[in-house]
């Protein structure tokens, strides 16, 4: 049995982190085919009466049902793929949880980045479980307390790595991959949910 890191934060949140859970050759051969095969599409939100791209590629894969709403963006099921069904199974394995759908997020450079949120939509459950498989290069990923500002975590993602986002995590934290202006490769990372249906 896999055991993870302890707790990453110190209260009001459970986050553990797998390192290599994925083999580095599955790693990488899962993400190559994800790179080539995913139905990559970059959306945007609507700014001052300006349409801003947000900086990264996105997909959703889901159920049929499993409808998913951020941002002010609706996305459409796509259908599950063999290999992200693979990656899902794995998943559920370690975290003892079923999921009905997976955002993925293509970053392709260090100015590609996920700016400070919460996955607290009205689709997911109040204390959400949310399971972050990352392929490609290492990213930086951070946490900081909606209320103590002053209380923040840092964690490196690497190839093949899974975290694990549970109990209170998304109703008292926020999180981000900060841009870097280290050169850095491709990442692509899943986010695997369970949709309310």
């Amino acid at each position: 049995m896999l055991f993870p890191n302890e707790n990453i934060l110190p209260f009001e949140g459970e986050v553990f982190l797998y390192d290599c859970y994925f083999e580095k050759d599955v790693s990488d051969t899962l993400f190559n085919i994800l790179k080539n095969n995913i139905d990559w599409k970059q959306e945007g939100m609507k700014m001052y009466g300006k349409e801003i791209l947000f900086p990264r590629l996105t997909a959703w894969y889901s159920d049929e049902n499993a409808q998913y709403k951020y941002s002010g963006i609706v996305n459409i099921p796509l259908p599950w793929t063999e290999e992200l069904l693979l990656i899902k199974q794995k998943v559920e394995e370690i975290s003892q949880t079923k999921f009905n759908s997976v955002l993925l997020n293509y970053y392709r450079d260090g100015n590609d980045s996920m700016g400070w949120h919460s996955d607290d939509e009205k689709e997911l459950s109040k204390n959400p479980t949310i399971a972050s498989v990352s392929f490609g290069a290492n990213r930086n990923f951070q946490f900081k307390h909606k209320n103590v500002k002053k209380s923040t975590q840092n964690i490196l993602l690497s190839n093949g790595s899974l975290l694990i986002m549970r109990g209170g995590t998304q109703h008292n934290w926020l999180h981000q991959v900060p841009k870097t202006k280290t050169l850095l490769g491709e990442r692509i990372n899943l986010t695997f949910r369970a949709v309310l249906i």
